[in-house]
């Protein structure tokens, strides 16, 4: 009887242990697609705020789903520095 009571309490250490484990890998995940978001250069503001929204609402699966597709939504092309700032004072 003592060996079920000592095997049911490691199951439920173990179960613990892995509920944790996914909660931390979870919430890892979720905040950096979070911060990729919002560093990532995409073809428009819209899609930016869409993918933002849908990582909020649905943390795991919109994590997921946004880094298996942010390659069609993202541009590589390097920005050009443009000033628009005193060109009255340029001939």
């Amino acid at each position: 009887m003592s060996a079920f009571i000592i095997l049911t309490l490691d199951l439920r250490i173990m179960e613990a242990t892995l509920f944790g484990i996914l909660i931390v890998s979870s919430l890892v995940l979720w905040f950096w697609a979070i911060t990729d978001i919002t560093r990532s250069r995409f073809n428009s503001a819209s899609q930016r705020t869409g993918w933002l929204l849908i990582v909020l609402f649905f943390p795991t699966i919109g994590s997921i789903l946004y880094f298996q597709l942010r390659k069609r939504f993202t541009t590589q092309k390097r920005r050009v520095f443009k000033p628009a700032f005193n060109r009255h004072l340029v001939r």
